[in-house]
This record gives C-alpha cells, sequence and structure tokens, in this order.
C-alpha cells in the first residue's frame, strides 16, 4: 500500500514514516506543494496525508488540483487545533477525512486505514478472498482450517495489492510501485522471490503466474 505523505516539518515526517511503514504502508515524502502536485499526478497511491500549511503553497490549492485532474485516491488532512473552517474548506475540497495537530500516530493509521475501506467498499479492517483472510491490522493471514500466519511488511504489502483484487493481474512493475518508495531501487527478481514466499503459504495455485503478464490472485481455488 503506497503512501503519499505532503509535510514540510521534517523531523515529523521522518517519524510518521518509520510508524506508517510498521504499519504495512511504503511511503514517498515531499514537502513541498509545488512536487505534491506533480507526485499526486503520476504515482499510483492508494492514500494521501497532506498538511494544509506548506512553505510554498497552501495544502488545499494541492488537494484541488488533484482533484481537478482527476486524482482519486483517499486523502486526509492535517489541521491546526481548533480551526474549523480549514476542516470544513478541506472536506468541500475534496478531502475524505482530517486530523487536528498534535495527534496520536494510532489515530492517524486507524482513520488511513477507514478512508481506504471505504475507498474500495469495504466496512471490515480484513480482505476475505476465498478460504484466506488478511487481517490489516495484525498484519497476519488467516487460512479457512484455522491456519495463522504472521508477514512481514513486504510480504504483507505485496499479498494485499494481490487479494484487494482477486483475479486482476498485476504486473512486476505495478507490484514494484506499490511495495517500494521512490528512495528505493531493489531489482524486480525481488518480487519472484515474495511471491515464493507467499506460495508456500497460500499454495502455488493461489498465485497464478501469467507468462508475460504478471501475477494474480486466484480466488476460485
Amino acid at each position: 500500500m503506497r503512501l503519499l505523505l505532503v509535510e514540510d516539518d521534517r523531523l515529523l515526517a521522518e517519524g510518521l514514516t518509520s510508524q506508517l511503514e510498521k504499519a504495512g504502508f511504503s511511503v514517498d515524502i515531499t514537502h513541498t506543494a509545488k512536487e505534491a502536485v506533480v507526485l499526486g499526478k503520476q504515482e499510483d497511491y492508494k492514500a494521501g496525508v497532506l498538511d494544509l500549511g506548506l512553505p510554498d503553497g497552501n495544502g488545499l490549492d494541492v488537494l484541488r488540483k488533484w482533484r481537478s485532474s482527476k486524482v482519486t485516491f483517499p486523502v486526509l488532512i492535517l489541521t491546526a487545533r481548533g480551526d474549523w473552517q480549514d476542516k470544513v474548506n478541506g472536506l468541500k475540497a475534496g478531502a475524505d477525512d482530517y486530523l487536528a495537530k498534535p495527534f496520536q500516530t494510532e489515530e492517524l493509521i486507524a482513520r488511513l486505514n477507514a478512508i481506504m475501506r471505504r475507498s474500495e467498499g469495504r466496512v471490515h479492517s480484513t480482505v476475505k478472498v476465498g478460504r484466506f483472510e488478511l487481517d490489516e491490522n495484525r498484519q497476519c493471514l488467516q487460512i479457512e482450517d484455522g491456519t495463522e500466519h504472521s508477514l512481514t511488511g513486504t510480504e504483507f504489502r505485496l499479498l494485499r495489492c494481490l487479494m484487494g483484487r482477486p483475479g486482476h493481474i498485476f504486473s512486476k512493475e505495478q507490484l514494484m510501485e506499490q511495495l517500494y518508495n521512490l528512495n528505493e531501487s531493489p531489482n524486480e527478481n525481488i518480487i519472484e522471490a515474495y511471491i515464493r514466499r507467499l506460495r508456500k503459504l497460500v499454495g502455488a495455485e493461489t498465485i497464478a503466474t501469467r507468462r508475460g503478464q504478471g501475477y494474480l490472485f486466484n480466488d476460485s481455488v
């Protein structure tokens, strides 16, 4: 699950990124409105966290530019405590939720997961496909026979991506985009390695390969 964090406080951004990565997100950080507009339009994010007070512009303008360009990923805005007008303006501009500073990181993560579930038409914090159920809060995979497997952060992100759209073919490039941020440059072979590890948990036939196209989670097995 790839996320864009727009926050000019570098210390806060670094601290949030560490916690968000532990929660299963791959995070790109930008500190400026200008770069935020560009990244939001060109990258495939599942959600965004947007501070309204940026050094080179207003976060609301960034949000308006995203929405006018048909950028639809859910956005949580960060506002000053008690500034209700910012909250109202943000929601009118296309934000999905807001959080006032200072805040607890646990609440930020909970709200992010909630707006992502709504964007996918879900109400529960689990993704259930056939015999398999992925628990987002605990980052573990539960199988119909009662078996439970804890996942690493990368395993969780990869399985979350595949199970989020069962039957959909994901290319290696698309999976890489969701697993790693812009500062990371792993070899594409890493995807094959993680696919092999996940197949040991769910079965080789469950994660199918489409030669020359990519991988899909087969919910009919």
